[in-house]
């Protein structure tokens, strides 16, 4: 579990990245003496404009120290995310900064084994992959079973009842979200 001074540094980077990087310069973390913030962990930066979401994007897999991790996917959730435009200088006043720290992925055998509003999952079949972060079931109102079809569907390009299929392979994880919107002490 990442302190709450943790979460607003991580969330302060992600911001400062996003004004140095719209402002067409680079951003250099500063100095990182907690062993959390160098921990190599999956993470995803999520933007928000009034309340809707604007780009998205990150690491399944610990491949990268968390601040770095943040730093480099916040950069991307607003100017890679296929879809939507790049965010501008302008519009990043009203954009608010949500960041998902990641467990391990582990495989499941069975979807009854998913806790929707706890788990993540990963629906994995050939070189086909999606990935919907734990908050997706509690931001669409999705049962399980809806929750795997648009999943397979919308973020795999597989069939919708493909995640029922033993050749489908699905995995699950947690996240610890916060954004810029909670009280942090």
């Amino acid at each position: 579990m990442l302190t709450d001074s943790q979460k607003k540094y991580l969330l302060t980077t992600a911001r400062e990245t996003l004004k140095s990087h719209l402002s067409g310069r680079r951003y250099v973390l500063p100095g990182i003496s907690e062993p959390e913030l160098n921990e190599k962990r999956g993470v995803f930066v999520t933007l928000k404009k009034g309340g809707r979401l604007r780009g998205c994007i990150g690491y399944i897999e610990p491949v990268e120290p968390l601040a770095e991790a943040v730093s480099n996917m916040a950069v991307h959730a607003a100017k890679a995310d296929p879809r939507f435009p790049s965010v501008t200088m302008e519009e990043l006043k009203d954009i608010e900064i949500e960041i998902s720290a990641l467990t391990v992925p582990l495989r499941v055998e069975t979807a009854e084994e998913i806790v929707m509003g706890r788990d993540g999952v990963i629906v994995k079949r050939g070189s086909a992959q999606g990935v919907f972060l734990p908050q997706v079931a509690a931001e669409t109102g999705w049962q399980r079973e809806e929750f795997l079809e648009n999943l397979c569907m919308h973020k795999a390009g597989l069939p919708k009842d493909a995640w029922r299929d033993g050749q489908t392979e699905l995995y699950v994880f947690q996240a610890e979200v916060f954004s810029e919107t909670d009280n942090l002490a």
